[in-house]
């Protein structure tokens, strides 16, 4: 009944993810209420072993529908594993506890702005191109790559706000590559919770597995629906995030 829970947690946490990300608001959750006693870092990595797949998934399945600026976002998801890193060994030399009060009303003023600004991220403009669109994406991954690593909760969603906002991406090209970023975030965090040992192998399978299978659903509906679509989940997800991180930060404990 567990691996059932955790794996269905898994699926729709893999269609979401794949629209918009914040699928670790739906997946995270699940492990910790099934599994109690587990050690948080354990848990993280088995989270990442499975969304990573996912993630990846979404990536490939985009590229075959839309057209995905590799010259750009290669070099931005090189950085954004290397922020990542620096976040993951910054946090083990100071605590990131200081965050967990601030973020909901970071999340708050993005929703705020996006609700307010109905226009943003319809149409696909991007401000940069060449050299500048390079340096601009490789700064947002460097950027905020380093904060998944450090802190963690609201990185799709960041990286969608930022692409759509700064970049001129509208809300379905830039989940895109936010995609591909966040499968580079990923995969630096996993290159660190492998070696401790913080990956359960066990539900590494059945969770990457529905994962994948979420991500083909999440994909479809985004291609089908569009900017719009993507726009409105978006919303959604960080309404739901300002929830989670305000509870965390004020409530739970």
């Amino acid at each position: 009944m567990e691996i059932l829970i955790v794996t269905l947690a898994s699926a729709f946490a893999g269609c979401v993810d794949a629209i918009v990300g914040g699928g670790g608001l739906i997946l995270l959750p699940a492990l910790f209420a099934v599994y109690p006693s587990a050690a948080p870092a354990t848990l993280l990595g088995t989270n990442k072993s499975a969304s990573v797949w996912g993630t990846g998934f979404a990536t490939w399945q985009y590229s075959r529908r839309v057209q995905v600026r590799w010259r750009t976002l290669l070099p931005a998801a090189a950085l954004t594993m290397g922020g990542a890193f620096s976040g993951a060994w910054l946090v083990t030399q100071i605590s990131p506890d200081y965050l967990r009060q601030l973020l909901p009303f970071v999340l708050l003023a993005v929703l705020i702005y996006t609700l307010r600004r109905k226009d943003m991220g319809r149409d696909h403009a991007p401000r940069f191109s060449g050299r500048a669109e390079i340096a601009a994406t490789a700064s947002v991954g460097l950027v905020i790559g380093f904060y998944d690593g450090f802190f963690g909760p609201g990185t799709g969603s960041f990286f969608v706000f930022v692409l759509v906002r700064w970049l001129g991406y509208d809300f379905l090209n830039a989940s895109v590559a936010a995609k591909l970023l966040n499968f580079a975030s990923n995969l630096a965090a996993l290159m660190l919770f492998i070696p401790k040992g913080h990956v359960w192998w066990h539900l590494t399978l059945p969770l990457a597995a529905a994962n994948v299978l979420g991500s083909l659903l999440g994909t479809r509906l985004a291609l089908k629906h569009g900017a719009g679509f993507v726009r409105g989940v978006f919303i959604v997800v960080v309404a739901g995030l300002i929830c989670k991180t305000g509870y965390d930060g004020f409530l739970r404990g």
